[in-house]
C-alpha cells in the first residue's frame, strides 16, 4: 500500500471474489502497518475466544473453531488501526489545519494513530497539545454555559463498545439531553422502525446457525463481497448443499456471483471457484417493494388455486391465525395492486417474479437478508414491512432456518441501540435509570443526525461531541454539514485516527485520542475486556492484544468518565470508580438493560451468549400482541413532491456506494478490485447506452449536479464516466465523494434516513482545466 496511486485505469474484473486477490491485499496492508510481526499475532486473535472483535463489520462469528476468522477487509481494518505511524504534536506543528484540508481522506487516515489530546488554536491555525484535565474542564465549561442541555449534540459511532455506549448515554441523560445522533440514523434506522411495528423488536430474528438450515436465502440490496465478506462462506455452503440463494440487486456484484475461498488450499491451487447464487434479479432502483409485492401476489394466486383443487396450502394458516393480525387488509391490497404497476415499479417482468416466487414457495425455511440498498430510500420502512409480510404468509419467523436478517454495518452499531443510544428512548429504559440512580432523566425526544445538522446550521445547537466516526464525511449534504460544524462554539472528536471531522472545527475544537479495539486497555484492576453485539444478537467479549503506541491515549470509557465528572461534579454516579474495573459497568448494565443478567459470567463462555429476541420465540412485543401485517401503498416514485414540480428532469438516478478498498468513510486505498478500477475514486458508473444518449463518451470527465427543490445548489466536479454493467437510467459512485449531492431534507418516511441510494442527478461536461503557460 502506498500514497502514490497506480496510474488510473479501468478494466472489468472477471475473476472470482476473494481468492489470490484477497491474499495479496491482506499481505500488502499487513506489511504496510510498520509492525508486521506483532500484527500477524494480532490477526490470529481476531474474532477468537480471548482475542478481540474485528473492528470492521457486524457479521457474526462461526461457532466452528478455526485458526483464521477474519476476511480480507477485516485484515485491512486491523492493520489500518494497528499501525506504528503516529499523528502527534510534532505532526500538527508541521501541518496547519488549512494545509491538511487540502489532503484527501485517504492521505489523512494513512498518517497513523492520534497519540495525544490536542486543541485547535485559531490564531496559528494549528492544533496544539493540551492536558487531559484541561480538556475535560474546557468541555465542561462549554456544556455548563449552555442555556439548556438540548443545545449540545452527542454523536456515536457503531464501533463504540457496549460499556462505552452505556456510560455515554448515562452521562448525557444525567446532563439532561436525549440528543443522540448516531450512525444507525444513516443506515438501518428503517429496519428498526419497520420491524418494531411489525414484530415488536427492531432487530433481526436469525442466528448464524440458521443459515445452515435454510432452504432458501434471499439477499436484497446488499454487497457482502465488499461490505461483509465473511457472509460469503455460509452462502457458499448453502449453495453447495442444494439450498437456493436468490439475489436482488441492480448491480451484479462479483461477490454474489463466484467465490474462491482463500483458506481452501485445493480450491486455490486448482484456481476453482464456487457459484454463490442460484438466481439473480436486477430490479429498478428502489423497486424492491414492488418486487416483493409481486411475489406475495403470486403466492395468493397459488393459495387460492390450491384451495380450489384441494391441494396443500401455500400459506401457513395455523401460524397466521395464532400469531398475526391484519391479513385481510393486506390480501385486499394484493388483489387491488395491478400487475402492470408491479412490473413498472419493480423493473422486473412477470416471468422473473414468478421464478423468484416459486423458489420462495417451494422452500420450507427462508431467510431474507438486506442492507443499505433497501434502507436508504424514501420508502424503506414500507419496503421492510412488505418483506416482513411475505415472511408471515409462510410462517417464516420463529422457526429454525428461517427469519429476518438486517445485516448491520459497523461492528457494534446494534449494541449501541441496546445500550440506550437512542434519541427516542423507550420509557422502560428511562424508568429504570431514574429508579436506579435517583435523578430525573429527560423524556422529550432528542435529535437524530439530520435534525442535529439542521440545529447546528440555524444556531440552536452549539456544542458537538463525536464518540468515534467521521461525522463530517459520513453525513449527507457535506457542504451544509461542514458549515453546521463550523457554526458550533465547540467541537470534540474522540478518535483513533485523523479524518476530515478534525479539520471541520467549531470556534474551539478538541481531538481526544482513544484506544482502538486492537489495543490493550490497562486500568488499575488490570487489562480490561469490552463487549459488542453482532447482527445475530450475540454478545461477546473483546480483549485488545497490542500495547498502545502512546501513554497519552485513553479508553473511551475513561474519556467519557472524565467528561462526566468535570461537567456534572457531585453525582449519584461514581464515574472514576466505574472505569477502574469495567465489570462494574457491566454490573450496572445487568441491573438496567433487560437480558443481561449474569453478564460478567456469561461473557466468559466461548463465543459469548445470545441476547433473547422475543420474535425468534414467537413472542410479539407489539401493541396488538401479535405480528402485524402492515399494509402500505406502493410508492408512486422515489422522490415524492420534492422533485415532481421541477422543470428539469434528471438524467439518471444515482446510488452512492463503497469501493472494495473502503469501509464506511475509511479509505484503505484507491482501487476497487471487483469493479476493475485502479488508482482513482472520482468515477461514476453508468450504462453505455445512457452515456451516449446524454451526449458523452466513456472516459470523459463530467460534473454531477443534484436536483432537489430547495434552492440549494449541489454539485461535484471532475468525475470520470465509466461504462458499466448497470441498468439503464441508473448510475453509481463512491461516497463520501458524492455525499455533497444528497439533500439534507431527502429522507426516508418514518426513518429520517438520508436517501443515499436515490439521488436525482444531471451530468455536465466538465470544464477543461486552464493551461498554465
Amino acid at each position: 500500500m502506498s500514497l502514490q496511486p497506480e496510474k488510473p485505469r479501468y478494466r472489468p474484473y472477471t475473476g472470482a471474489a476473494a481468492g489470490w486477490g484477497a491474499l495479496r491485499s491482506v499481505a500488502s496492508v499487513w506489511l504496510d502497518s510498520k509492525q508486521p510481526l506483532k500484527n500477524i499475532r494480532a490477526l490470529l486473535k481476531t474474532n477468537q475466544n480471548g482475542g478481540f472483535d474485528c473492528p470492521g463489520c457486524a457479521w457474526g462469528d462461526s461457532p466452528d473453531d478455526g485458526a483464521v476468522k477474519f476476511c480480507e477487509n477485516g485484515a485491512k481494518a486491523v492493520n489500518w488501526e494497528a499501525t506504528r505511524r503516529r499523528v502527534d504534536a510534532a505532526f500538527f506543528a508541521r501541518h496547519s489545519v488549512t494545509q491538511l484540508r487540502e489532503q484527501s481522506d485517504y492521505w489523512l487516515e494513512y498518517q497513523g494513530r492520534l497519540t495525544e489530546p490536542m486543541r485547535y488554536d485559531r490564531v496559528s491555525d494549528h492544533y496544539l497539545p493540551i492536558g487531559w484535565d484541561e480538556a475535560f474542564a474546557l468541555i465542561a465549561e462549554h456544556l455548563n454555559a449552555l442555556e439548556k442541555p438540548d443545545q449540545a449534540e452527542f454523536y456515536t459511532s457503531g464501533r463504540t463498545s457496549n460499556e462505552a455506549a452505556f456510560l455515554y448515554q448515562l452521562f448525557v441523560r444525567a446532563y439532561g439531553s436525549n440528543n443522540f445522533p448516531d450512525c444507525s440514523n444513516m443506515c438501518h434506522e428503517a429496519s428498526g422502525v419497520a420491524l418494531g411495528e411489525s414484530i415488536g423488536v427492531g432487530k433481526g430474528s436469525v442466528t448464524f446457525g440458521d443459515f445452515a438450515l435454510a432452504d432458501a436465502i434471499f439477499v436484497l440490496g446488499q454487497n457482502p463481497g465488499t461490505n461483509h465478506p465473511r457472509m460469503l462462506e455460509p452462502l457458499r455452503e448453502a449453495v453447495a448443499r442444494g439450498a437456493q440463494v436468490v439475489c436482488f440487486n441492480p448491480l451484479k456484484e462479483r461477490g454474489l456471483e463466484r467465490f474462491q475461498h482463500p483458506q481452501h488450499a485445493l480450491e486455490m491451487l486448482a484456481n476453482g471457484s464456487a457459484p454463490l447464487n442460484t438466481a439473480f434479479f436486477r430490479p429498478a432502483l428502489g423497486g424492491d417493494m414492488a418486487a416483493i409485492r409481486g411475489i406475495a401476489k403470486l403466492l395468493l394466486f397459488w393459495e387460492r388455486e390450491a384451495q380450489a383443487k384441494g391441494n396443500p396450502s401455500v400459506f401457513d394458516h395455523a401460524f397466521i391465525e395464532q400469531h398475526t393480525r391484519g391479513i385481510d387488509s393486506y390480501l385486499a391490497t394484493l388483489d387491488a395492486t395491478r400487475w402492470e404497476t408491479i412490473e413498472e415499479l419493480s423493473g422486473l417482468g412477470l416471468a422473473e417474479l414468478e421464478q423468484a416466487a416459486r423458489i420462495f414457495r417451494d422452500a420450507e425455511r427462508v431467510i431474507i437478508c438486506w442492507a443499505m440498498g433497501i434502507t436508504q430510500h424514501r420508502h424503506s420502512v414500507a419496503t421492510i414491512q412488505e418483506i416482513t409480510n411475505l415472511q408471515l404468509l409462510r410462517g417464516n419467523l420463529g422457526k429454525p432456518g428461517a427469519g429476518l436478517c438486517p445485516v448491520r454495518g459497523h461492528s457494534n452499531v446494534q449494541g449501541d441501540r441496546t445500550m440506550g443510544i437512542n434519541e427516542r428512548p423507550p420509557a422502560a429504559l428511562l424508568d429504570a435509570l431514574e429508579k436506579h440512580f435517583g435523578f430525573a432523566v429527560p423524556r422529550q425526544s432528542g435529535h437524530n443526525v439530520v435534525e442535529t445538522i439542521a440545529a447546528m446550521l440555524d444556531g440552536r445547537s452549539k456544542v458537538f461531541i463525536g464518540l468515534g466516526g467521521n461525522f463530517a464525511q459520513a453525513t449527507p449534504d457535506s457542504r451544509r454539514t461542514h458549515q453546521a460544524l463550523h457554526n458550533c462554539a465547540l467541537t470534540v472528536q474522540i478518535s483513533t485516527k485523523l479524518n476530515r471531522s478534525h479539520l471541520t472545527t467549531g470556534r474551539d475544537a478538541l481531538i481526544l485520542p482513544c484506544l482502538g479495539r486492537t489495543d490493550i486497555d490497562h486500568q488499575p484492576s488490570g487489562p480490561q475486556a469490552v463487549t459488542v453485539e453482532d447482527s445475530f444478537s450475540m454478545i461477546h467479549a473483546s480483549y485488545g492484544q497490542l500495547e498502545p503506541i502512546s501513554p497519552l491515549m485513553r479508553s473511551e470509557p475513561a474519556i467519557i468518565a472524565g467528561i462526566a465528572q468535570a461537567t456534572l461534579g457531585a453525582s449519584p454516579v461514581d464515574w472514576h470508580a466505574l472505569v477502574l474495573d469495567y465489570a462494574r459497568i457491566r454490573q450496572l448494565i445487568a441491573e438496567i438493560i433487560p437480558g443481561f443478567s449474569d453478564f460478567e459470567e456469561r461473557i466468559r463462555q466461548p463465543g459469548g451468549f445470545h441476547l433473547d429476541n422475543p420474535a425468534a420465540g414467537r413472542r410479539w412485543k407489539t401493541t396488538s400482541g401479535r405480528a402485524n401485517f402492515i399494509t402500505n401503498p406502493l410508492p408512486a416514485d422515489l422522490f415524492g413532491e420534492a422533485l415532481r414540480d421541477s422543470a428539469r428532469q434528471p438524467d439518471l438516478i444515482l446510488q452512492t456506494l463503497r469501493s472494495h478498498d473502503q469501509y464506511n468513510t475509511t479509505i484503505y486505498g484507491l482501487d476497487d478490485r471487483y469493479r476493475g478500477v485502479k488508482g482513482q475514486r472520482r468515477v461514476i458508473f453508468a450504462n453505455i447506452d445512457d452515456i451516449r444518449r446524454l451526449g458523452h463518451e466513456p472516459g470523459q470527465k463530467v460534473d454531477i449536479e443534484s436536483l432537489w427543490n430547495d434552492g440549494v445548489a449541489r454539485r461535484v466536479e471532475g468525475f470520470t464516466l465509466l461504462a458499466f454493467d448497470i441498468p439503464t437510467g441508473q448510475a453509481a459512485a463512491y461516497y463520501p465523494e458524492t455525499n455533497p449531492l444528497v439533500p439534507l431534507t431527502s429522507v426516508g418516511i418514518g426513518s429520517h434516513t438520508p436517501t443515499s441510494k436515490a439521488v436525482a442527478i444531471r451530468l455536465h461536461a466538465a470544464k477543461p482545466s486552464p493551461v498554465i503557460v
